[in-house]
């Protein structure tokens, strides 16, 4: 059998994986790979962004968009550094990514070389293994166990680390069938199962909260079969965004800091709260002690370190929420709890839309785009007030057409997002919303969509300011507003043309239409620069570790 080089087991191992993108920047360690990459460019499609960053999160949105694991390439030292926020956004939101990156020669470690960093070491906290590579014969073993642990149980970001020597080595390859990754299953006991059938079963006002393990497990067919046995009202957390269909009587909003008062009250009158596939974030359950304080609680996840970390429960099952939602469903029978139904739909009425349609501001625009995309297109935001607008009135119908940084919050996250995801996703629609803070800091990937002709559309909602920090600031800090306004004279709409896509100015609500009319026909990226008021806020809110029965808008004040 002939030798090849650790270069084109690299390629191979990709090709095995069934990966068909790349995203990337390469750099003195990693030439070797590149150079392996273009002999292979009719089989893996490399898409050259304009920062490492921008990599990582375009690898973290096309696995968003897709289910598949995303990959990013970065050279050694400031290359694989740069990655390093776009890997940490990953983790905190349990996204399948393999970073691969190139460091010196096994003879050059650990002597401060050129461009050395020990980058593995860098991100053993932020993902869920890292390795370095220093031997030939350990490169294709390694890499397939990286996609097995990215993509298996609960998923994550792995880093692999190849010096540049193992790059250039040569050995036998011999090909591999990825194994097949089963569903965690083992770990559902048949007690637990039975003890929450029980507390079902004597409820009489049960709420469901729905999270990013949901989306991850592709449980959406059996969350709603779910929710109709138990006949149960349903909130999402951010990251549960399209788990449930948004249109349906059952859906409440989104619960916590900025959900909507009929999930927040709700779920503090409700006698059992069945949380499936989320982790409890503070931003969800504002003070703990004081989260849903009639409830009991059942907490079904796939990882066992979650159960009892932020809130004890009542009862639990570890496992993948898919497997666990159809065993649940094939033993529970149908229950009836007509009268916190309508209690729920009272609330409903009692706690209308807080914010008006009819002048352009931030939940205006979200909502003229839900109306001329119709709801079927994946939605990218970075974060900050921006983020829980579109998470508010965007109604998101099915899975993987919301991603956002939830965990990190990660400013920066969207165009990259956005542009992995048309990649994962050539048939949708992609919209990135960010706010003017958010969108200078990665404005720069918008000249990678206008290189590769990505027609993806950018939304600016410009205030001037940092919105969600001059929020709080104005709410908690006397207005004292530093380091918040960004008055200063940048042109989005001449950048936006200045990096080869087409930029488009928005005063009215009717300009705004007629600019995204022409970006959803464009067919080449489109910046779309929308002026709002420096004091619009979110509602409504409730205040940091208060509790969330606390929510408050601004006819409360």
């Amino acid at each position: 059998m002939s030798k090849i080089s650790g270069s084109e087991i690299v390629i191979e191992c990709l090709k095995e994986q069934g990966v068909d993108t790349v995203f990337g920047y390469p750099g003195g360690t990693i030439l070797n790979v590149y150079d392996a990459l273009y002999k292979h460019q009719d089989e893996i499609n490399h898409v050259l962004t304009s920062h490492e960053q921008g990599a990582a999160h375009a690898a973290d949105g096309y696995a968003r968009a897709t289910g598949k694991v995303g990959v990013c390439m970065a050279t050694s030292g400031p290359g694989a550094t740069n990655l390093v926020t776009g890997i940490a956004t990953a983790y905190m939101d349990s996204i399948p990514v393999v970073a691969i990156t190139a460091n010196v020669g096994v003879n050059m470690l650990g002597k401060d070389s050129f461009q050395e960093v020990d980058i593995a070491g860098v991100v053993m906290p932020i993902t869920k293994h890292s390795f370095i590579v220093k031997h030939i014969d350990d490169l294709a073993p390694t890499i397939r166990r990286a996609f097995k642990i990215a993509k298996s149980g609960r998923p994550g970001p792995v880093l692999v680390d190849i010096t540049k020597d193992v790059t250039a080595a040569e050995t036998e390859y011999i090909p591999e069938t990825p194994e097949v990754i089963e569903r965690k299953t083992d770990t559902i006991r048949e007690e637990d199962v039975n003890k929450v059938l029980e507390m079902i079963k004597v409820s009489r006002r049960p709420f469901i909260m729905a999270g990013g393990g949901c989306i991850i497990s592709d449980a959406s067919a059996e969350l709603a079969e779910f929710a109709d046995k138990v006949d149960a009202p349903v909130c999402d957390t951010l990251m549960g965004k399209g788990a449930f269909d948004g249109r349906s009587e059952r859906y409440t909003g989104m619960i916590g800091m900025h959900g909507t008062k009929v999930s927040n009250l709700g779920v503090s009158r409700a006698d059992l709260v069945i949380v499936v596939g989320a982790r409890f974030s503070d931003r969800v359950i504002g003070n703990a002690s004081k989260f849903a304080p009639n409830a009991k609680i059942i907490h079904i996840d796939i990882d066992a370190a979650e159960i009892d970390k932020n809130i004890p429960t009542n009862a639990s099952i570890v496992g993948d929420a898919k497997e666990v939602l159809k065993l649940l469903n094939s033993k529970l029978a149908a229950q009836s709890n007509k009268t916190w139904m309508s209690e729920i739909e009272d609330l409903k009425k009692q706690n209308p839309d807080v914010y008006s349609f009819d002048t352009l501001n931030g939940p205006a625009a979200i909502k003229k785009i839900y109306e001329l995309t119709e709801g079927d297109a994946i939605i990218t935001t970075d974060v900050g007030q921006h983020q829980m607008w579109a998470a508010q009135n965007y109604t998101f119908k099915e899975p993987r057409t919301f991603l956002s940084s939830g965990g990190l919050g990660t400013m920066g996250y969207g165009v990259g997002a956005a542009i992995g995801a048309k990649y994962g996703r050539p048939d949708k629609t992609v919209i990135n919303i960010a706010g003017d803070g958010c969108f200078r800091m990665n404005l720069n990937e918008i000249a990678t969509a206008a290189r590769y002709n990505v027609p993806i559309i950018q939304v600016v909602l410009n205030n001037h300011v940092l919105g969600m920090v001059r929020q709080w600031q104005t709410l908690f800090y006397d207005h004292r507003y530093s380091n918040t306004v960004l008055d200063d004279s940048v042109d989005f709409v001449k950048v936006a043309e200045g990096l080869g896509a087409m930029g488009i100015r928005a005063n009215t609500l009717d300009e705004f239409e007629a600019a995204m009319k022409t970006a959803l026909t464009a067919g080449r990226p489109v910046v779309i620069d929308v002026t709002i008021a420096g004091d619009d806020k979110v509602w409504p809110m409730v205040a940091p570790g208060a509790a969330i029965d606390t929510c408050f808008s601004e006819d409360d004040m």
